[in-house]
């Protein structure tokens, strides 16, 4: 499980993180919702060791991420990511961006990777784009294209950092799709999104974010039917 204590983090002076903390447990689905600002994204960094933190602990299946001793590539195989961009290698096929990492950081044969790489393309929906290259897919396809990039590590935990923000409307539903599969497979999960459709169907928990302070946790009936805190309210009244 993913453990989170008095977790503190500053860009500068601008606390952006204060004193968060948060319990994931095994195959639970959390969704983590607020306004542009609020920390959200940047939690994700800080679990994933992409920002180094002020003050807390981060543990990781018992790991701490941010002692100094903590082989932050290995840890990371653990934990798959998928951000706002898809950030695919133009010059390689799908079937070739995904086969990459186990290639390099498993040290897998071109076949074994190319194997788990069609899997999980296929796995995502993408069966048939095996050869294609990432401008010759949509919009969707390509942030599919970056799930099954995880995927293909076998990690333990998966975050999502607005995989939908730079789709067009039309593109939402078919990722929103892959992310509800990975869900009933009993994948854990912390997305953060702006999709409060998703975050009623599919969490098991929801937090609410502002400023900093994660000022709201429970399950999604209670969140979105019976919010405590007035920013909660507030928040959920201007997006409904």
């Amino acid at each position: 499980m993913i453990k989170i204590r008095n977790l503190h983090k500053a860009f500068g002076d601008v606390q952006v993180l204060k004193g968060i903390d948060l319990d994931v447990a095994d195959g639970e689905v959390l969704t983590i919702v607020g306004s542009s600002g609020s920390g959200k994204s940047t939690l994700l960094y800080c679990i994933n060791g992409l920002e180094p933190i002020n003050n807390g602990e981060i543990l990781v299946d018992g790991i701490d991420v941010h002692d100094k001793k903590t082989n932050l590539n290995a840890l990371r195989e653990k934990i798959g990511m998928v951000f706002q961009q898809w950030n695919s290698f133009p010059h390689l096929t799908a079937i070739e961006n995904v086969a990459l990492s186990p290639r390099i950081v498993k040290g897998l044969s071109k076949a074994e990777a190319e194997k788990i790489s069609a899997a999980q393309l296929e796995h995502v929906g993408l069966g048939d784009k095996l050869g294609s290259y990432p401008a010759e897919l949509s919009g969707g396809q390509q942030q599919r294209l970056a799930i099954a990039r995880a995927l293909a590590m076998e990690p333990s935990y998966m975050l999502f950092d607005e995989a939908t923000s730079a789709l067009d409307p039309e593109l939402v539903g078919e990722v929103l799709d892959t992310m509800r599969l990975l869900a009933k497979d009993g994948m854990t999960m912390i997305v953060v999104t702006h999709e409060m459709s998703f975050a009623k169907e599919v969490s098991d928990r929801v937090a609410y974010f502002h400023q900093g302070i994660m000022e709201e946790i429970g399950k999604p009936e209670e969140i979105f039917g019976n919010p405590q805190s007035v920013h909660t309210q507030k928040f959920l009244a201007n997006v409904r």
